[in-house]
């Protein structure tokens, strides 16, 4: 059996560990045991990914695609739906990252989750979870793939209020799940109607028919923006873009892994995926793909900006993920699909090992997650410290770190097609990015400490440090795997991922290249913006800690806009929450159910209450008046059979 052949179990493996942990987890009682198994689950996966991505690597270019039909799912008629998997290059990329990074966050939670009650539980959603999104980006077919996505859903619902009982700002984190659980579902719908259109245009769902067939439909056919259109609002529930991001931020409410895992490094790029998966369909369709640039550069400044004010270390982080999203649809949007992926792994990386930095601080500060609550760790968390630092300059774009080169290629990508605009707002972004985030590390790790006196931080244990320095070794070296021709490379990445989007490439009639001068200028800017982010934040948050305060005082309502993000869950309470409540009372409830369904009820009973009473005189207990009766009735019959 090759390895290529042994995904079926890669991915069957972590749903054992499911129920195992989930069925027997607190019958062992032992948390070795349920990290263990959780673990080597995960782990298997990943050595799977790795002997499948060398047998692909020594396939030719063109027969890098290998389907394994596992069995029928569904047959009606002329519909079939197979549980069947497609192995190619942008899916064992994905695998790869889903195994890889996963693997390092369970390590990690077994150190981080040490001592909680539901320990087993923990592990057990987490092996559901990974099982769900290899689901997703194995599935040869649009079916599969929504059972792998519902699946990611249902798991982002139970981690994020994995800790029902807490509160969590204006409620509790079972809020906050829920609040996650219905907007996905608005997006769900589109992906949805997506998939049935999909299927009305061209009698099936499995992806190499109907990207074969859409390849012969003209550009700007009608059913293809439809699909599309349809398709990404499913990838802006998903993967937070505008307008459906508010989940996001509220999905911190969960433990630190969950973060890590679900919303920075895997789940919340399954729209991401979904939409390069599609390239096709995108490539016909340049209405939707200009949608789809629009709504990622969008989302990149907007998020950017939010968390330029934000106080908690992980909302920072949040809205930095909504941001880097936003990135990936900007790149998706141009045509630039090989870049948009070069950035899903890099900044699984770099991210991942922000947000797992982050739940060592929060470790280490006994829950604390307020910035301006701590500094001066950089001491008593020496490892976190450096790690988080090599993050930090990562997700910046300063070179030679992994984010430099991803973040790059799709700024270059941008302006290359011809979009100064969306350039721009990208180029803004990057540097917002970079201030925002050494600003998180000047208030939380530089500077004079500023936490109570019963709190003594120390370095996290080996479990949680050692992902921690793998992570932060692969954000420093990982965008070498892209290393641009302008800089020497040959962009071995694109050249891996060139096959599986030909086909749409071939599509894209937008030129690219403007000369390598042109390249380098708009490099030196990035870099350049990204120094200054970094300059700025050392300035206002270490030598001159001020500033900020003079400039709040000076533009104080677009602090407090910022602050409160816009005020987006605000209008989105009072536009449709409230009138969606008023109108379920007074309309639901009030006209409805009360007005006919309890009056018809009611009255059904008024009625039989009232006919029981009249039968009821009927029976009145005298024999003479039940023989009167029995007489009356025979003389009838008789009289009418007499009569008849």
């Amino acid at each position: 059996m090759t390895p290529l052949q042994l995904t079926p179990y890669a991915v069957l493996l972590p749903f054992i560990g499911f129920l195992f942990n989930g069925l027997l987890g607190k019958r062992v009682r032992r948390e070795a045991v349920a990290a263990a198994v959780g673990c080597a689950t995960v782990g298997a996966g990943f050595v799977v990914a790795c002997l499948g991505f060398f047998q692909l690597a020594g396939l030719p270019p063109g027969a890098r695609t290998v389907t394994l039909d596992l069995f029928t799912w569904v047959a009606a008629g002329a519909f079939r739906a197979d549980v069947a998997f497609q192995v190619d290059q942008l899916s064992i990329v994905m695998m790869l990252i889903v195994t890889g990074v996963g693997f390092l966050i369970h390590v990690y939670s077994a150190g981080y989750m040490h001592g909680d009650p539901g320990f087993a539980r923990f592990f057990a959603y987490l092996n559901l979870f990974i099982f769900a999104m290899l689901t997703l980006i194995l599935a040869d077919n649009f079916l599969l793939m929504f059972l792998g996505w519902e699946g990611v859903g249902l798991c982002s619902y139970l981690l994020i209020g994995f800790w029902y009982d807490r509160n969590f700002e204006k409620g509790t984190t079972a809020d906050a799940a829920k609040k996650a659980f219905i907007v996905n579902r608005i997006g769900d719908l589109g992906f949805l109607t997506g998939m049935f259109l999909v299927y009305v245009t061209f009698g099936s769902l499995r992806f190499q028919t109907v990207f074969t067939q859409a390849a012969t439909m003209s550009v700007g056919a009608p059913a293809l923006l439809l699909i599309t259109l349809a398709l990404f609002l499913g990838a802006t529930g998903k993967s937070a873009q505008i307008p459906l991001f508010v989940w996001l931020p509220d999905a911190m409410a969960g433990p630190t892994p969950v973060s890590a895992l679900i919303h920075a490094a895997t789940m919340v790029t399954a729209g991401v995926y979904m939409v390069a998966r599609c390239s096709v369909l995108y490539a016909l369709a340049p209405v939707s793909m200009g949608v789809v640039a629009s709504v990622g550069a969008a989302t990149a400044l907007f998020a950017a900006t939010i968390g330029l004010v934000q106080n908690d270390i992980k909302k920072v982080l949040a809205y930095s993920t909504i941001s880097q999203l936003g990135y990936m649809f900007l790149a998706l949007g141009v045509g630039a699909f090989s870049a948009g992926i070069f950035h899903v792994m890099t900044h699984a990386f770099f991210k991942a090992l922000l947000f797992l930095g982050s739940g060592a601080v929060i470790h280490a500060m006994h829950d604390e997650q307020d910035i301006r609550k701590m500094g001066g760790l950089a001491g008593k968390l020496p490892v976190t410290y450096a790690t988080f630092l090599v993050g930090t300059v990562a997700i910046a774009g300063i070179p030679p770190l992994s984010g430099f080169f991803s973040k790059d290629a799709i700024l270059w990508e941008a302006y290359s097609r011809g979009s100064w605009v969306l350039w721009l707002a990208g180029f803004a972004g990057a540097g917002l990015t970079a201030l925002y985030m050494f600003r998180l590390v000047a208030l939380t790790f530089q500077g004079e400490p500023r936490w109570d006196r019963g709190v003594h931080p120390h370095e996290a244990p080996a479990t949680m440090t050692v992902p921690l320095v793998i992570l932060a070794c692969l954000a420093a070296v990982g965008g070498f795997a892209g290393i641009p021709a302008s800089l020497g490379g040959g962009n071995a990445f694109e050249r891996w991922l060139e096959p599986v989007f030909a086909p749409a490439n071939e599509k894209l009639a937008a030129a690219v290249g403007q000369g390598d001068i042109a390249e380098y200028v708009l490099m030196g800017l990035s870099v350049g913006v990204a120094i200054s982010g970094w300059y700025i934040a050392r300035l206002w948050y270490i030598r001159r800690k001020d500033i900020p305060g003079r400039i709040v005082q000076r533009v104080p309502g677009a602090y407090r806009v910022l602050l409160n993000k816009y005020y987006v869950d605000e209008l989105y309470d009072g536009a449709i929450v409230r009138p969606a409540v008023r109108g379920s009372e007074s309309i639901l409830w009030k006209g409805i159910d009360v007005g006919v369904i309890d009056r018809l009820v009611n009255g059904v009973a008024r009625v039989t209450a009232a006919a029981g009473r009249g039968l009821r005189l009927i029976q009145t207990g005298v024999v003479e008046s039940y023989v009167l009766v029995f007489l009356g009735g025979v003389v009838l019959i008789v009289g009418w059979l007499l009569t008849r």
